[in-house]
Order: structure tokens, then C-alpha cells, then sequence
């Protein structure tokens, strides 16, 4: 029977054989956590090899992601879909073995790290998703949902800002079945960690709430109980400090930063060999060791057990049990799309004046009791940012069958614990804080996109509209910065009815996060029986003006007020408050006998994703006179306009002042506005 070690080991040379082969890589860790692995994986995880989405296995979070190859080889040797063949490609263009993990693209890899910290505070997402959908849906003897969420981190994700965020949140919701384990070896990129990380960092985390030990992480029987310690304590979080060293087994390099990441070199393996008592050729594992690894059988007698479960659970709560089931397929209400489009319909009708983030709150009250899997949230701005529902129930650490979440003010949190939440499965999360601050959320943006995971984002305060609170709060290139991010799709509505589109295109969208702009200030519902009457798609056939709109809309980007009297001579594209603008401005140039298009473009990405008769249908490509407004930086708007138009926005910060006044100071005027126009008819460019 193969020993703790040999089993460690078998993860160790893997790591070193792959990373040598690829030219580059992080071996020091895989080297020092190889035991913490072995422990973890052959003594308590319960997953299925077979069947990785299982929707009751436990979760595993690689943290400090560079040591993917501890991952890659851990999920190989226990029965995942990945080969040796994709292990001698770490690294390798379209391999499944990329520098740092990738969800969706490795079998088993729960979720995208790298960024340091960001898969701690994704795992808080998970042990909270667990504990949510268990206190909504087990019964007494029916567990149906009964998970552990495991994380492995290293000294830079404590030292990252997150970790306090992450962690401070999870002690205070007591997430018992989060287990972290700390690869303290006390090495960084630099040297050393002591000279610029010297806390104590238990004492920390248990000011947080969190049970915490200490281990030698080098001896697997310690490690092991240390994580049984853990699982009983029912109502903390767990750290488990696991004392190693960089690179173990390393006979020159170990214990010290020069083996963080770059490869061992061959003649530093072939002593690691020696050292470890490791007599096999690179890539070579034994047939004992890789049986003893081998968890196929185990994971598929797991699921089968849970499988009966969930049957007697169905037949005893078959109400709960068909929504959880279609929670976790990811089902939608019936009838959902229709109730917004009849919401769309009467918005329209009412007409009047709102700001966008109240009308974005009078949909949730439509949605909220529609979709039992929405879950919202906000960093310490509930009342400003109108994410609260009517009738939604506050998440509390005494009752965690609710539907809203008080982040605190903890922004980057808030957004890997949504991607935690999205990722588990079971929920659609939606998050509220001003667009100024999602600054502060940018990193775990990124990876929502990176990943393809359904995460809106609500963010309010959208403009210089913001007024007095001045330049600090006043969003001037973030609009831009959240476009320029692949796989998000951004939204920044005119009025209430294109905020009901927005939200039923971040619903309808599962693999990618949207961030809704929206405003505190309130914006005329457009008249869109005059500017925008309804049109049958062809000969016979009929349409609503709800489904006109809804069409028109969707597309992200359309004509909202034809020019009258001919084809257009110039068009003004516009977003969000704006877009009132442009159409009064384009009713003065009518009176001077100048025919102007109105485009609304909320959203650029949906717009771009047409076909190019529409694009060239909403921008032709003959008209060259165009004028783009926005309350923000002007550049983006240079892929629509082109070098001949022009761009009202803003070219520098904000002011503090009231709203109307800076709209005015900054040139947001109809005035201004068609003395641009008149220049480009003209042949004058900005």
C-alpha cells in the first residue's frame, strides 16, 4: 500500500516534470502544499470524477492560483477527463492546463484564480450559496444540500484587501462549512514575507469569527485532524495554518524564493528524485499510486446515495423539490418575458418622469417574486441604490432562507462572493452600489466576464449628474472602462422602458455579467408612439407597440427619432439622461430646416453583436456628420463617430455643484448641441 508520502509525492513530480517541460511556472508551491492535497482529496472530499457538476459535491478553490499544477495533477490522478498528454501541455496554447486556473475550460476547476485573494472571497460565495439553498430546501432527515467549500491560499491572498473584506463578512455570517487552509511558508516574489508581513494572522481571523489552528502542513495525519477539528465546529468559518516549505524536496532551492516561479532546472529535479526516493522517469505515475488516487468509484456511489435522497426527497416535498430542481437547471418562471413586456407596455403609457434606478426598483418588486433564484445585495447603499424588493427577506446569521444580502461596505467582496454564488449554481445574483465604485469592484468584474457567469450589477449615481458630492463621486471614465472589458455587456438606459430591456437582457443572457447605468436624477419617459411608432415586420402581419419597442430596444442600439423631410444630414447618438437632450436638440435643428436622426445606443455591446444591415440601417455609413453625448469620457465614442465627428462628453473630473448647473458648465445644453450639428453639416469636424 503507497504511503501519505508517496502519494504527495506523485502530485510533487508531476508538478515539477510539467512545469519543466512547458519553460515556465510556479513549482514552489505545488511542492510545499502536496501533502495538504494528498490529505484533503483521499480523506474528505466528496465529488464525482464522472459527473463534475454534481450539484452536491464539495468545492474546491485553488486561491493562489500560479499553482494550478497542484490542481491539474490532483484532478488527473483522482479520475478527472484530463490526461497525461494535457499535463505535458501545461502552458500550451488551447490546452486544458493552462498558467492559472480557467472555469469552463479544465474539468474539475471550480472556478478562474489568479488574481490573489479573489478565490477566498469567491469560496465565501459558495459556503454562502450552500448554507442559503439548505435552509431553504432541506427537510428533517433530508439533506438535500449538505456541501463542504475547501480553499487553499497562500501568504499573498491574506495580504491582498480582500481576504479582510471576504473574511470579515464570512466570520460575521458564521459559514461553518468554509475551510481554508493557509500555505504558510512565509516566502513572497521578494524574499521573505517577515520584514513587510508580520501580523498575526489567526489572531486576525479569529477577531473575524473563524476557528483557527495551527499545523505543521507537512505531516498529512496532522493536517487531516485538523480539518476534522473544522468540520464539527458548526457555526465559525475554519483557517488552518499549515506550516511548509516552498519547493519541499528541492535539495537547493526549497525554502526560498527562487523556486516561487520559474522551473526547478533538470539537474534540481533528479536531486529531488534522490531525496524523495522517487525512482520514476518524468510523467511516469505507478499503477499502486494512481489506483489509490483513483476516486471514480467513490465519487459515483456518493451521487448515487444522494440520487436516492433527492427521490425520497421528491416524493415527500414534491412542491420544494421541483423548484430546486429547476433552480439548479437554471430554469426560468413561465410567463416571465411577458410580464415585462406588459410592464413595458404600461410604463410607456404612463409616461411621466423617474430616475432610472427607481424604475430599475419597480421592476425587481415585477421580478423578484417571479424568481425564486434572484438574490440581491448592496455595499452599505440599499436606500440609494433601490436593490431592496418589496417583499424580499433579509439574509441574516440567525435565518439564511432570504433573498437580500447586506454586503457592508466591502465593493470587491461583494462581487467575487456574486461570482461565488453565480458560479455554485442555483442563483442569480445581483449586486448595488454607485458606478464610481465599481473602481473597486474592477477585478472581480473582470473575472465575471473572463468566467461567462450571470452577475448584474446595479450602479447607480451614473453621471455628473450627482452634483454637489463633486469630482470624487462623479463617474467620468468608469463607463468606458466596463465596455472596454471583454464579455460585459453594459447598460446605460434613457428612460424607464429601456431600463425593463436592460433587465430582461442581463436575465436572458447567462454567460456574461451586466452592469446597469443608472440614474439618480429623473429622465422623461420618451414618447415612443411619436418618435418611434410601430412597424409589422412584413406584408399582413401585425405588431404592438410593446413588441416594437422591445424589438428596437434589444438591439442596443436604434433609431429612437427619425429625421423628417428626407434621409438624415447628421445623427446624434446618445445614451442614458442624454438621450432627452438629443431629441430636443434635434426638434431646435427641425425648426432650422435640418434633418437630424436620434440614435439611443444603451447598450454598445448588444449593438455591435447585430448584423451589419442593421448597424448600417441605424448608422448608414454615408452620413459622416455625427455627434456622439455622453456624461463621460469622450474617446470611447471614436469607433462610432470617426475622426470627422464629434463627441460632447467630459475631458477632464467632475465639479461639485448642483446637477443642473454642471449638465450646463460642461456643455450639456441644447444650445451646444446644435451649434455642434452645425458645424459637422457644414463639413466642420470637432
Amino acid at each position: 500500500m503507497s504511503t501519505r508520502k508517496e502519494l504527495a509525492n506523485a502530485v510533487r513530480f508531476l508538478a515539477m516534470d510539467a512545469i519543466q517541460k512547458a519553460g515556465s511556472g510556479h513549482p514552489g508551491a505545488p511542492l510545499g502544499m502536496a501533502d495538504m492535497a494528498e490529505t484533503l482529496w483521499n480523506d474528505f472530499m466528496v465529488h464525482n470524477p464522472a459527473n463534475p457538476g454534481w450539484w452536491n459535491r464539495d468545492r474546491f478553490v485553488l486561491s493562489n492560483g500560479h499553482a494550478s499544477m497542484l490542481l491539474y495533477a490532483v484532478l488527473y490522478l483522482t479520475g478527472y477527463d484530463l490526461t497525461l498528454e494535457d499535463l505535458k501541455k501545461f502552458r500550451q496554447l488551447d490546452s486544458k492546463t493552462p498558467g492559472h486556473p480557467e472555469h469552463g475550460l479544465t474539468p474539475g476547476v471550480e472556478t478562474t484564480t489568479g488574481p490573489l485573494g479573489q478565490g477566498l472571497a469567491t469560496a465565501v460565495g459558495m459556503a454562502l450559496a450552500e448554507k442559503m439553498l439548505a435552509a431553504k430546501y432541506n427537510r428533517e432527515g433530508l439533506p438535500v444540500v449538505d456541501h463542504y467549500t475547501y480553499v487553499f491560499m497562500g501568504d499573498g491572498c491574506l495580504m491582498e484587501g480582500i481576504s479582510h473584506e471576504a473574511g470579515s463578512l464570512a466570520g460575521t455570517l458564521g459559514l461553518g462549512k468554509l475551510i481554508a487552509l493557509w500555505d504558510n511558508n512565509g516566502i513572497s516574489i521578494d524574499g521573505q514575507v517577515q520584514p513587510w508581513f508580520s501580523e498575526n494572522t489567526l489572531a486576525r481571523f479569529e477577531a473575524y469569527g473563524w476557528h483557527t489552528e495551527d499545523v505543521d502542513g507537512q505531516d498529512g495525519e496532522a493536517v487531516k485532524k485538523a480539518i476534522a477539528r473544522a468540520r464539527k465546529i458548526t457555526d465559525k468559518p475554519s483557517l488552518i495554518s499549515c506550516r511548509t516549505a516552498i519547493g519541499y524536496g528541492a535539495p537547493t532551492k526549497a525554502g526560498s524564493a527562487s523556486c516561487h516561479g520559474s522551473p526547478l532546472g533538470e539537474e534540481e529535479i533528479e536531486g529531488a528524485r534522490k531525496l524523495l526516493g522517487w525512482k520514476h522517469p518524468p510523467f511516469d505515475i505507478p499503477a499502486e499510486i494512481r489506483s489509490a488516487w483513483d476516486a471514480k468509484l467513490e465519487g459515483q456511489q456518493a451521487e448515487k446515495k444522494w440520487n436516492n435522497l433527492l427521490k425520497k426527497y421528491e416524493q415527500a416535498e414534491p412542491q420544494l423539490a421541483e423548484e430546486f430542481e429547476k433552480r439548479m437547471n437554471g430554469d426560468f418562471p413561465a410567463g416571465w418575458r411577458q410580464t415585462l413586456t406588459d410592464l413595458l407596455e404600461k410604463t410607456q403609457a404612463a409616461g411621466g418622469q423617474e430616475a432610472t434606478r427607481n424604475s430599475s426598483k419597480k421592476i425587481l418588486d415585477v421580478l423578484g417574486p417571479l424568481f425564486p433564484a434572484l438574490v440581491g445585495g448592496s455595499a452599505d447603499l440599499t436606500g440609494s441604490v433601490c436593490t431592496k424588493w418589496n417583499g424580499a427577506k433579509d439574509v441574516t446569521p440567525q435565518d439564511f432562507d432570504g433573498n437580500y444580502l447586506y454586503y457592508g461596505v466591502r465593493e470587491f467582496a461583494m462581487g467575487a462572493i456574486m461570482n461565488g454564488l453565480a458560479l455554485h449554481g442555483g442563483f442569480i445574483p445581483y449586486g448595488g452600489t454607485f458606478l464610481i465604485f465599481s473602481d473597486y469592484a474592477k477585478s472581480a468584474i473582470r473575472l465575471s466576464g473572463l468566467m461567462e457567469q450571470r452577475v448584474i450589477w446595479v450602479l447607480t449615481h451614473d453621471s455628473i449628474g450627482v452634483g454637489e458630492d463633486g469630482a470624487t463621486h462623479e463617474p467620468v471614465e468608469q463607463l468606458g472602462m466596463l465596455r472596454l472589458t471583454p464579455g460585459v455587456r453594459v447598460w446605460r438606459p434613457a428612460d424607464s422602458v429601456e431600463t425593463i430591456v436592460a433587465w430582461l437582457d442581463a436575465l436572458r443572457h447567462k454567460d456574461s455579467p451586466t452592469c446597469l447605468a443608472l440614474s439618480r436624477q429623473n429622465l422623461p419617459v420618451l414618447d415612443r408612439t411619436k418618435y418611434h411608432p410601430c412597424e409589422p415586420e412584413g406584408p399582413g402581419e401585425t405588431c404592438t407597440p410593446a413588441e416594437t419597442m422591445l424589438a428596437s430596444i434589444k438591439t442596443g442600439g436604434y433609431i429612437l427619432r427619425e429625421a423628417t423631410g428626407g434621409d438624415p444630414q447628421a445623427i446624434i447618438i446618445a445614451t442614458g439622461s442624454e438621450v432627452s437632450l438629443a431629441v430636443a436638440a434635434a426638434e431646435a435643428l427641425e425648426e432650422k430646416k435640418l434633418r437630424v436622426r436620434v440614435v439611443s445606443m444603451p447598450c454598445a455591446e448588444a449593438f455591435d453583436a447585430q448584423d451589419v444591415a442593421w448597424r448600417c440601417k441605424v448608422l448608414p455609413t454615408n452620413v459622416r456628420a455625427r455627434l456622439a453625448i455622453e456624461a463621460g469620457a469622450v474617446d470611447w465614442w471614436r469607433k462610432y463617430v470617426g475622426l470627422d465627428g464629434a463627441v460632447i462628453g467630459m475631458r477632464g473630473f467632475g465639479k461639485s455643484a448642483p446637477g443642473k448647473v454642471l449638465f450646463n458648465h460642461f456643455g450639456f445644453t441644447v444650445e451646444n448641441v446644435v451649434k455642434t450639428v452645425e458645424k459637422l453639416i457644414a463639413g466642420k469636424s470637432e
